[in-house]
């Protein structure tokens, strides 16, 4: 085989990025120097270096130390820790990956969100002695903060427990019931012990009660996060190159979606708009652009464009607003505290921003959320922050690029924290009452569900009108009477006869629409109920303030699919015929767009499913979440 043979195979394989987590001495650097060293990865002359170390610092008494193949700082090798992240790469005859070792100490965990925010799987090491650890749990949550959805959990040391399978099981058992309310797409253990190889590249014959892959087996077989070619077009501008008299080009990279010559796109915050005349990159002129790519932009008309505006289509725009409210992982001995100014860099944006009031703090052991003045080293909030001018930026979950953001202290300079959006913040949003305290009651959420043998949850179903949202959730909502369960349906059309009567179509009253049935919704899951929500609720910034209202996994988001031209074609209530001939404004479909969830729970496509099959769809997925016991 050519040398240009092997490296055109070697450039078509696909690449996964992961990290290993969790707590201190788990054993992380020891299973990617163990997988190194298995796979045929280290060179001769590192390992010497590896086993004159190992002889020098004495942590494996005569037997090589392959945790110091990825600990190469000098402080890391003395205390037998990993401070900063260590990556490494190898390659299988079927995939290429990149590994980022990331610290299990506490006063590293910003180190380790660091290594996770590139990530598409995580490796989550947990001793077979210990079980579940505050940092196993705290970087799980930041794991799925991040938007990591491939979860594999590797029980280490297991010949300090005799190969014990209950211990294994019990272990399983303890982390599945903590990740249920993460939003994880899978999660897989299997027992290891990286120090002898065991159930790492083969599986071991010392723990014959283990059927599934061995660690390598399912590394190849995790699918990766796809580069968002296929979501909403976002570019950043970096910076505007003029390398001539005659040229004016506006550089960055396209963070997500795609774009095409001759595509009309616009400016925001500033909102005009122009064509795109020529796309520029390093290899000469391109007839589009795709996510990942850095390339330069010139446009038909002379518009003024600076760093940190951005060029998206007009008819997906991101949103633009003086406040917002994000999720925030604090990385500082020193406290955040509300009314202090920081400057924060989103995107390619730096500006000053102070945070007006932090919502709760997110109890990272049971995932519950807890009212606190101010923010201490490692914790996660939920945060306000007022911006010194509008910005433009899209919430994490539907775009990480344009969604998070970086928090920087302005006398140092130091990076103090990072934070993912979560939503804007209108008007209709903003807290007028500051001084009203949350009354705890004596009756806890867990005790009112416990004695109803269920788990409080709100079912959002969105879709179209017509799709079927308030038929299926009807269904539902009757073969959970019959079978003994306690909840509520709240419907649309009823609430704006009541609740929500003073409200209209326009995008500022459909967001403070939303709002209000969210914190209704999360009044009655307080009750211990299963609530079903039937709204249209158009869109996925509105669905996603809602999810934060919520604690971690009690939102189901559920997408009620049907085409536009199947429920133009149902419209049981001649809604569509009325919008068509202008008697509706801003009816959704038609002169108002609708955004379909990008990664809901469930989907239920009422084109093919009847309606006691989308019930039995969703019986099926509350069971399996636990929701109904």
């Amino acid at each position: 085989m050519s040398i240009e043979t092997l490296l055109q195979e070697h450039a078509e394989k696909d690449l996964l990025r992961f990290i290993t987590c969790g707590s201190v001495d788990d054993g992380k650097s020891t299973l990617i120097g163990r997988l190194l060293f298995d796979s045929r990865q280290v060179y001769e002359d590192q390992l010497s270096a590896v086993e004159r170390d190992s002889r020098k610092w004495g942590t494996q008494g005569e037997a090589t130390d392959l945790a110091l193949l990825v600990d190469g700082l000098q402080s890391e090798r003395e205390q037998g820790i990993t401070i900063d992240v260590a990556y490494r790469y190898f390659s299988t005859p079927t995939r290429k990956f990149i590994i980022a070792d990331t610290p299990g100490h506490e006063q590293y965990t910003r180190n380790m969100a660091t290594g996770a925010s590139t990530a598409d799987a995580a490796v989550i090491l947990v001793d077979a002695r210990r079980g579940l650890q505050t940092q196993t749990r705290r970087h799980s949550f930041i794991v799925s903060l991040l938007g990591i959805e491939q979860v594999v959990v590797a029980i280490n040391k297991m010949d300090l427990v005799d190969y014990d399978q209950a211990r294994f099981e019990n272990i399983c058992a303890d982390y599945q019931a903590f990740a249920d309310k993460l939003d994880f797409a899978a999660i897989h253990c299997l027992p290891v012990v990286a120090l002898h190889g065991d159930n790492m590249l083969e599986q071991s014959d010392r723990m014959p009660w283990y059927q599934g892959p061995p660690l390598l087996g399912l590394l190849e077989s995790l699918p990766t996060r796809q580069q968002r070619s296929d979501g909403q077009f976002r570019f950043p501008v970096q910076y505007v190159n003029r390398h001539s008299s005659d040229f004016r080009g506006f550089a960055g990279t396209v963070a997500s979606g795609q774009i095409e010559l001759g595509e009309r796109v616009m400016v925001v915050p500033s909102g005009r708009q122009t064509e795109v005349a020529g796309i520029v990159c390093f290899d000469g002129n391109r007839e589009r652009a795709t996510a990942g790519e850095a390339v330069t932009l010139t446009l038909t008309d002379e518009i003024d464009i600076s760093r940190g505006d951005m060029l998206v289509r007009p008819d997906a725009r991101p949103r633009v607003a003086e406040a917002l409210d994000a999720r925030v992982v604090w990385m500082v001995d020193q406290p955040l505290l509300t009314g202090r100014q920081y400057d924060i860099k989103l995107g390619t944006r730096t500006m000053s921003a102070t945070p007006e009031l932090i919502h709760h703090r997110i109890d990272v052991n049971t995932l519950e959320h807890q009212h606190v003045e101010q923010l201490d080293l490692n914790e996660i909030a939920l945060v306000r922050w007022r911006l010194s001018a509008p910005a433009a930026f899209d919430s994490y979950r539907t775009c990480p690029a344009t969604g998070a953001f970086v928090i920087i202290d302005r006398i140092s300079n130091l990076t103090v924290g990072a934070g993912m959006v979560v939503r804007p913040v209108t008007d209709s949003l903003a807290d007028k009452s500051q001084n009203v305290v949350w009354h705890e009651h004596r009756i806890a959420k867990s005790q009112r569900a416990g004695q109803k043998s269920q788990r409080p949850a709100v079912l959002w179903f969105t879709g179209l009108s017509g799709a079927g949202k308030s038929s299926v959730a009807n269904a539902l909502e009757m073969a959970l009477f019959q079978r003994g369960y306690h909840s509520y349906l709240l419907d649309g059309d009823n609430v704006r006869h009541g609740l929500n009567r003073d409200l209209g179509f326009t995008d500022e009253d459909r967001v403070e629409n939303i709002r209000r049935i969210g914190e209704v919704a999360r009044l009655m899951a307080d009750a211990g109920l299963v609530v079903l929500s039937a709204f249209i609720s158009p869109f996925r910034a509105d669905r996603a303030m809602v999810r934060e209202l919520m604690e971690p996994g009690e939102f189901v988001e559920i997408h009620v699919q049907a085409s536009l031209e199947t429920c133009e074609s149902r419209d049981p209530k001649g809604l569509y015929a009325r919008a068509r001939a202008g008697a509706i404004r801003n009816f959704t479909g038609i002169d108002s767009p609708y955004e379909a969830p990008e990664k809901p729970e469930v989907i239920l496509d009422t084109e093919t499913l009847s309606i006691e099959e989308c019930v039995d769809v969703l019986l099926d997925y509350l069971k399996s979440r636990r929701i109904l016991v």
